[in-house]
């Protein structure tokens, strides 16, 4: 069967975008939390968690970078047509979408300014998967200490630094997300 642009959006958008909002919400709170998001089949090379957070969080007012293969006719077309959010280059996106490869390099987003740390851009990163090991993680919303496998350390201790600037992410893995907003300390995981 051929997708069209047409395709994939929530079925039932109220309820399924306030289900995905929550779940992304929690996950931004809860650093280190892995959440499922359900309703978006996105086309490839999307995953239905990352075509979830796009349906939930993007729309006109929200310019959205496309690196590497998400950067196709099927999902411009995917993302224009259910959300409306206008496609632009990494230096101007409120949101950017890929790989961790194909975002590279991360001083090409916007990070705020002191007078308005707002305006930064919240990389939607798609990876191999999600798990609940690896790096550790320390900050507003985890009790002591918690733990996410991350594609590398070294970025997000960088990106730690410029605080109250800098970028969040959203991890997603096919229908998981986590989230890592800029406040979080990272680290190698303990015992390795």
């Amino acid at each position: 069967m051929q997708m069209t642009a047409l395709d994939g959006g929530f079925a039932d958008p109220a309820l399924q975008s306030a289900k995905a909002f929550r779940g992304v919400m929690t996950a931004m709170a809860q650093p280190g939390f892995i959440a499922e998001l359900h309703g978006a089949m996105p086309p490839t090379p999307l995953s239905p968690a990352a075509g979830a957070v796009v349906l939930t969080l993007c729309d006109p007012d929200t310019p959205i970078y496309l690196a590497g293969q998400a950067d196709c006719p099927e999902v411009r077309n995917w993302i224009a047509f259910h959300t409306g959010a206008p496609l632009t280059g990494p230096s101007h996106c409120a949101f950017a979408l890929g790989t961790w490869t194909a975002l590279a390099p991360l001083s090409a987003y916007p990070v705020g300014t002191s007078e308005y740390p707002d305006r930064s851009a919240t990389l939607i990163v798609e990876l191999p998967r999600l798990e609940a090991k690896g790096a550790t993680l320390r900050g507003p919303g985890i009790k002591d200490r918690a733990a996410l496998s991350l594609p590398e350390t070294r970025a997000f201790v960088v990106n730690r630094r410029l605080f109250p600037l800098g970028l969040d992410f959203i991890l997603t893995s096919g229908s998981q997300v986590a989230a890592l907003p800029r406040s979080t300390k990272v680290s190698p995981s303990e015992g390795s």
